[in-house]
């Protein structure tokens, strides 16, 4: 049996958990109480107000330093019970536990009304998946911290999926982990009209001299395959170290840019009408070489044995470390409204680099 599939046979075992929570020991004086969701697994830990009359903004204020230090070891926190009524009470919690603020400039995601610097989820048809993914790793600079608030839960499906990536590493082949790290990705976007966000909007400008310095201080290739289509070509590693912890980390968006992972009819129809060169996303080993399917069906079967699900509560808000947390989306029936905050903006170079020093990251 040969290496994918033995490791295709040991993730099947696996399956992704999907568990009760399980109360840690606390101390009576604590504000909040603690619990795990997953036996035996550190990954996502669930906080509840021990009394009702917590009050969330001046709590995270106040324990700043906690919810930093649980966010590092966990991966990601679910905040559960808290009063956060409505997404403006959402934001001023997202706030209260990042002082340098909230990204408010990110052009994948529309802006949510009334807010100041949240985002709505995904804007993506609800009878499918979107696919496991660290937020804009594919770009020159990403969030560390991102925040998800249950504004509205769907009656049907609608799980936000949540993967520790470092676990991820331990189930992929070896040899397949060292070739990317060795390797890294290219992700190829073609900005073509119709098929993907309008580049002024992704950019927010219409100056294409802009759109040329932007990319050229990202490290970003670009070239105008015709006067409205912008092609960007952007070399990034697949698996990054933690720029505070030091640990490694499968980090990327491969299964967001390969056409393998989308609906056979909607790959063979974009390679129809606007084939392989003006596909609106592509990803492929650093030094231009396809990715084979088979390779991406191998990283989709480690992603869900991973794959930690729990169900959303109206008022819920999951803070994830992004460079830690690949998240994804199931599918659903009915209305759905989840905001989105970002905070803790890191430059790709500063992990490039090295593993920097906490002060050499640079946080905008």
């Amino acid at each position: 049996m040969d290496q994918t599939r033995r490791t295709s046979a040991k993730l099947s075992r696996l399956g992704g958990p999907t568990a009760p929570c399980r109360p840690a020991r606390l101390q009576a004086a604590d504000p909040v109480r603690r619990s795990v969701l997953t036996p035996g697994s550190d990954f996502l830990i669930m906080l509840e107000p021990a009394a009702p009359d917590l009050d969330p903004v001046t709590w995270a204020e106040s324990n700043r330093g906690l919810i930093d230090d649980l966010l590092l070891r966990h991966g990601a926190i679910l905040f559960r019970g808290f009063a956060l009524p409505d997404p403006q009470a959402f934001e001023c919690f997202a706030e209260a536990m990042e002082p340098s603020g909230l990204f408010g400039s990110y052009g994948d995601l529309p802006k949510k009304e009334g807010g100041r610097n949240t985002y709505r989820s995904t804007p993506y048809p609800e009878r499918q998946m979107i696919l496991y993914h660290n937020e804009s790793s594919h770009l020159d600079r990403w969030p560390r911290k991102q925040w998800f608030f249950a504004e509205q839960v769907a009656p049907v499906g609608g799980c936000t999926p949540i993967v520790d990536c470092r676990r991820m590493l331990t189930l992929l082949p070896a040899d397949l982990v060292a070739m990317l790290e060795t390797r890294g990705l290219l992700y190829v976007r073609t900005f073509t009209p119709r098929l993907d966000v309008d580049w002024r909007d992704f950019f927010k400008t219409d100056d294409r001299a802009a759109v040329e310095a932007h990319c050229s201080a990202g490290g970003i290739e670009l070239r105008w395959l015709d006067p409205d289509t912008p092609q960007t070509r952007t070399r990034c590693p697949a698996v990054i170290r933690h720029p505070l912890s030091g640990e490694r980390s499968f980090f990327n968006q491969m299964q967001l840019h390969h056409p393998a992972c989308l609906e056979p009819e909607v790959r063979a129809d974009l390679l129809e009408m606007a084939g392989i060169e003006r596909f609106p996303r592509n990803v492929l080993f650093g030094d231009g070489e396809t990715i084979p399917d088979e390779t991406m069906a191998l990283i989709g079967e480690a992603y869900e044995a991973c794959a930690v699900r729990f169900q959303w509560l109206r008022g819920d808000v999951v803070m994830v470390d992004n460079m830690l947390t690949a998240h994804a989306r199931d599918p659903f029936e009915g209305p759905r409204r989840v905001v989105v905050a970002m905070g803790a903006i890191v430059e790709r170079g500063a992990v490039e680099s090295g593993i920097p020093d906490a002060r050499t990251m640079e946080v905008l």
